[in-house]
């Protein structure tokens, strides 16, 4: 299991390399398609969206241009002193949101699944603080083509060995350039990371990918069913 502030160690080096705001804009400043998938799949609306695993803060300039306002939790401190100025923002854990039941219209999980050992939990605490017939948006990284049993190093042939199927956290990793040869990542094979939606009592209602030739991405939409006489919101 990855250590609880690992991200503290490298919050400096995540901020110079990845960029926030509106300066990684625009196709070539977005490979991996990413604002593309929140655009679809969040869509425009107005309210609070609460980002899990807010990091820096990166994803805010996105949040607002569909209208939405943007607020945060991480659990690094170290992430979070880069985040003053781009959204409201406080530590806490992702499983014990410190939110009241049905209070938000729409919860964003950008890139962070991988990051949390225990992502059924955090689904279904994102469950709790929706409102009835509010959305939760996941973009992660695709648990078909990504992981340890993956090697990107030639995008052009992605080589899966064996290894999707175990489902375990590790650090190994094709590149010494990203995230999982420092922070480590959890994997959580398709079935059981799509069965963690229903599970939280959450419906899946659309699906995106991002990223080529080989999708590096893949996003989920699930709604939080409405109940009688509840109005439909974000």
């Amino acid at each position: 299991m990855a250590p609880t502030a690992a991200y503290d160690e490298i919050a400096d080096w995540y901020e110079s390399e990845f960029l926030p705001d509106g300066r990684r804009a625009g196709p070539a400043g977005d490979p991996l398609e990413l604002h593309r998938l929140l655009g679809e799949l969040l869509g425009e609306g107005v309210g609070a969206c609460l980002e899990i695993g807010c990091g820096t803060g990166a994803n805010a300039a996105w949040v607002r241009a569909l209208g939405r306002t943007p607020v945060g939790v991480d659990l690094s401190a170290g992430m979070l002193r880069h985040a003053r100025g781009r959204l409201p923002a406080a530590r806490a854990d992702a499983t014990r949101l410190p939110i009241a039941d049905g209070s938000v219209p729409a919860v964003l999980a950008m890139m962070v699944h991988t990051d949390m050992p225990d992502y059924p939990a955090v689904l279904r605490e994102a469950a709790r603080v929706l409102r009835p017939g509010g959305r939760l948006v996941h973009i992660g990284v695709h648990p078909c083509f990504c992981g340890g049993f993956a090697d990107r190093a030639d995008p052009e042939a992605v080589v899966l060995r064996p290894g999707y199927l175990d489902g375990h956290w590790t650090r190994d990793s094709w590149t010494t350039r990203g995230l999982r040869d420092k922070v480590g990542a959890s994997h959580w094979p398709l079935p059981a990371l799509l069965a963690a939606f229903g599970a939280a009592g959450l419906v899946l209602d659309a699906f995106g990918e991002g990223g080529s030739p080989v999708p590096t991405v893949l996003a989920v939409r699930a709604v939080k069913p409405v109940g009688a006489g509840t109005q439909v919101v974000g």
